[in-house]
């Protein structure tokens, strides 16, 4: 449904279920999927989504990577909005030899990506930008 443009709000209306529940889901089989295998030199873009289930003060951060030239999420990761979740996805993106990580200006990604790929550019990060924007259910 998501590829069908439909936000969290649309998409728990068409199932006829509460967003809560529908988020509640999606982070149960968001926990249960392998990760995909990342192309190798490429460039990508990372960026976080804030969320949250059931109640507005658990928030839950989804942290994604998005490969520019196919438009494709090649990696994903949710948890708290901590160093150590931002880690295990921009690991695997060192390990795929990345070309350029576009970011925004979060301090973070300054020590957890090598300097030689990191870039930090206006308009870096519009395509994923766009999809957390698709998935936003405010």
């Amino acid at each position: 449904m998501t590829r069908e443009g439909l936000g969290i709000r649309s998409t728990a209306r068409v199932l006829q279920i509460s967003t809560t529940t529908l988020l509640k889901r999606i982070l149960l089989i968001a926990k249960n999927i392998k990760q995909p295998i990342i192309p190798m030199g490429k460039e990508y873009e990372v960026d976080e989504l804030c969320t949250y289930v059931g109640d507005k003060n658990r928030r839950t951060w989804l942290v994604c990577a998005l490969e520019r030239q196919s438009r494709n999420i090649v990696n994903f990761n949710v948890g708290t909005r901590t160093n150590q979740t931002l880690r295990k996805l921009t690991e695997n993106l060192h390990l795929s030899r990345a070309k350029k990580i576009f970011t925004d200006k979060l301090p973070s990604y300054r020590t957890l990506i090598e300097k030689k790929v990191h870039k930090i550019v206006r308009y870096g990060t519009n395509h994923l930008e766009r999809f957390h924007l698709t998935l936003s259910i405010d």
